[in-house]
């Protein structure tokens, strides 16, 4: 599984605007990118690697996953489980495997939600001659324990924006999360009328919404079917009436 890798915070973006200065940051990144594990599983492996040219220290957290009623992440620190060792200092272009542990029995029912959040410790420097805005970036990643019974169960429906864009409605009644990856709007007759390449997590009893915009032209009214792009490489389609 490929790993997230970035060069630049959305801090940088914002700053470098304003200072006339040199920014540094680490490079790392972290495998894997999400993580899936059983009620009864009591740890799994985590892989932290410094691909730069500079000794890093990275500390991390878990925290609590759920989302309001909107599907706005809502981030709650937990001891539920823990990184092991929580900090790590990795010499340059080195690598260190850490284990997730699991504390305590999980429901066996109910999929469980967490985020870990690996964030590079920003380390003291001697000064030198030019200015530097020393950046420190993380990383949030997805955990997912989830019982064999537990299946998302996704319902779509459409409602029209404006004359070229509909709102895809988008609700989990399921006990496992749902992730959309793509959202395509096909007529009757099969012809693709708008497309959104961008989806995002669905938790469980979460309904979110999605805008799809037709490059050129109107949306015509009628029947359609809403085809929506899963993160495990499946596709739900659903017979929808644009208004």
């Amino acid at each position: 599984m490929p790993s997230y890798k970035t060069l630049f915070s959305l801090a940088f973006l914002a700053w470098v605007a304003f200072l006339p200065a040199l920014a540094e940051a680490g490079v790392f990144s972290v495998s894997p990118v999400r993580m899936h594990m059983a009620p009864r599983d009591r740890a799994i492996a985590v892989t932290i690697n410094n691909e730069g040219n500079d000794e890093l220290i990275m500390q991390a957290d878990v925290y609590a996953w759920k989302q309001s009623p909107a599907g706005v992440d809502e981030l709650t620190l937990t001891e539920d489980l823990i990184l092991s060792p929580p900090i790590v200092k990795l010499a340059p272009h080195s690598r260190q495997v850490v284990r997730l542990a699991l504390l305590g029995p999980r429901s066996a029912t109910e999929q469980l939600t967490y985020r870990l959040i690996v964030r590079e410790a920003p380390v003291a420097k001697p000064a030198e001659k030019s200015i530097q805005l020393q950046l420190a970036l993380a990383y949030s990643l997805p955990i997912f324990i989830t019982p064999s019974s537990a299946k998302r169960q996704l319902d779509c429906s459409i409602n029209r924006v404006a004359a070229d864009t509909v709102r895809a409605d988008c609700e989990n009644t399921g006990n496992a999360y749902a992730q959309a990856r793509e959202f395509a709007l096909l007529s009757a007759s099969g012809e693709k009328l708008a497309m959104r390449d961008e989806g995002g997590y669905i938790l469980p009893l979460i309904k979110r919404s999605f805008e799809i915009k037709r490059a050129q032209g109107p949306i015509a009214a009628g029947n359609a079917r809403l085809a929506v792009a899963l993160d495990d490489g499946s596709t739900q389609n659903f017979d929808v009436t644009i208004p």
